[in-house]
């Protein structure tokens, strides 16, 4: 008798939680002992907001992020194997995508545990959605190379292939590297290609554009430290 493994949700930001997150999420948190998390500074607020509050020591949380190891993630397998049903945080948004927790996921389902995903924001749909571009054919490119020229000719490559393809293109990229992103496809992209930027998803300060490489070129955006979704269409 195997546990289950929840995938459960978390905000793309801010305190209002309802916002976001159905009841169902919260009926299933509430019912949980045993967590593997991204970070647990941040786990415990989040359970505590989300109806564990005054039961957080009781908890066992276990850490799962860029810095876990393969062991690790079979350690956290045996909770499954030995019958405890498992939550699944990420630091934002849904877990396994563009997440640590997928290695978890990957030999829960190798050992046939039952996964159960429930519903909760993803800041690329949400952005997809928004953005008017092709929702029948895209891509999730994830973090583009860190290196200025390699990042230009992964713009490149991906525009050539939207504009082969039709495919919607969408990036991420660490809040710090924005501006920086956003000045690179203004650089290199061709001045029809579609741009857009999608910051602060759900969250009040919340900022979704898109124009053409030329018109984002007579007005930048400054869009600062903030989680931020990139999406191109040639």
């Amino acid at each position: 008798m195997y546990g289950h493994l929840f995938l459960i949700p978390t905000p793309l930001g801010g305190d209002d939680l309802s916002y976001v997150l159905p009841a169902a999420v919260f009926d299933t948190v509430v019912k949980l002992d045993t967590f593997v998390v991204e970070e647990v500074r941040t786990a415990r607020r989040f359970l505590s907001a989300a109806g564990l509050k005054g039961r957080i020591d009781t908890l066992q949380l276990y850490e799962l992020n860029e810095h876990s190891t393969s062991q690790d993630a079979e350690r956290y397998l045996q909770l499954l194997l030995d019958g405890r049903d498992v939550g699944l945080l990420s630091e934002a948004g849904l877990p396994a995508v563009a997440d640590p927790g997928a290695a978890l996921v990957k030999l829960a389902q190798e050992h046939d545990i039952e996964v159960v995903p429930l519903v909760g924001p993803s800041s690329l749909m949400l952005a997809l959605m928004s953005s008017g571009m092709n929702g029948q054919n895209f891509a999730f490119n994830g973090y583009l190379p860190v290196k200025p020229q390699q990042r230009k000719e992964s713009l490149r490559k991906l525009e050539k292939l939207s504009a082969q393809t039709g495919q919607t293109q969408i990036i991420i990229e660490t809040p710090y590297r924005n501006d920086a992103m956003l000045a690179d496809m203004l650089e290199v992209l061709k001045p029809a290609t579609r741009i857009c930027v999608a910051a602060d998803i759900t969250l009040p300060t919340q900022f979704i554009r898109t124009k053409t490489a030329a018109q984002w070129k007579k007005a930048p955006a400054a869009i600062g430290k903030r989680p931020c979704v990139f999406i191109i269409s040639a």
